[in-house]
């Protein structure tokens, strides 16, 4: 399994930082967690192979984690030649098909029937939904909006678990217990603290309470990157902490 941050910004726009995109790679399955705005022209810049993307992810429905899926939907139709004729599979909490729908209304039919098979999936919490080459996909609600959900991406015994946007959840922690590698959002320092996401503290704590073998930060708003992350993160976590950059990766 191979694991490459795209995107590690968030809604405000920064000079090295693009929003929230994340790739999976383990077999055939090229998983793209998130797609928020300039994720697509950073995959390109980046090197990485956007056509060959066989399923997407979406955690939540703020723009930053949403808006270039239309974007990348109109690569594969007229952004290649010849266009994409492979399926695409895309998942999401409750409420996924509907968006979609609504944001097929605004931008044209074609995003829904691009011209190649695209098929539109909602997870339940307790599903466990089996990807090609025995990779698996599972969602877990947190705290943040009304639909928000986790990710934890499977392959053999190696476990990629993803917070998504997330507030303190003990069961979060939990949840992701002795995963190989916890890719966590790292939004704001103590001083700016909210209950809808993680400071360095909160995130260290909850790689703590899931015995995470590698944390790995993402979704820096420029405050955070003001204090030590590492050094507030490693008050409660032990293990390795990356401070994941644009372009990112690593083998898990």
């Amino acid at each position: 399994m191979r694991l490459t941050t795209i995107g590690t910004g968030t809604a405000a726009p920064h000079p090295s930082r693009v929003s929230a995109a994340h790739l999976v790679e383990a077999g055939n399955v090229r998983l793209l967690l998130d797609c928020g705005s300039g994720a697509v022209h950073r995959m390109a810049q980046l090197g990485i192979a956007w056509q060959d993307i066989t399923h997407v992810a979406l955690t939540h429905f703020h723009a930053d984690h949403i808006s270039d899926f239309p974007l990348l939907v109109m690569g594969w139709k007229w952004g290649q030649l010849p266009p994409r004729s492979t399926p695409v599979t895309v998942y999401g909490p409750p409420g996924l098909g509907a968006l979609l729908e609504r944001m097929a209304a605004v931008y044209g039919e074609w995003l829904l029937a691009p011209g190649f098979p695209l098929t539109v999936r909602e997870i339940q919490a307790d599903e466990v939904v089996r990807l090609p080459d025995d990779v698996t996909l599972q969602s877990f609600p947190v705290p943040h909006t009304a639909e928000s959900v986790a990710y934890c991406i499977g392959e053999g015994s190696r476990r990629l678990v993803y917070t998504g946007d997330t507030g303190v959840s003990e069961a979060l922690g939990d949840w992701a217990g002795d995963c190989d590698v916890l890719l966590a959002e790292c939004s704001l320092p103590d001083s700016m603290a909210i209950a809808s996401h993680l400071t360095p503290r909160q995130v260290g704590e909850l790689a703590a309470r899931a015995r995470a073998r590698q944390l790995v930060l993402t979704h820096f708003y420029a405050p955070v990157e003001l204090v030590d992350i590492r050094e507030e993160a490693g008050v409660a976590y032990s293990g390795p902490i990356v401070l994941a950059a644009d372009g990112w990766h690593s083998n898990i």
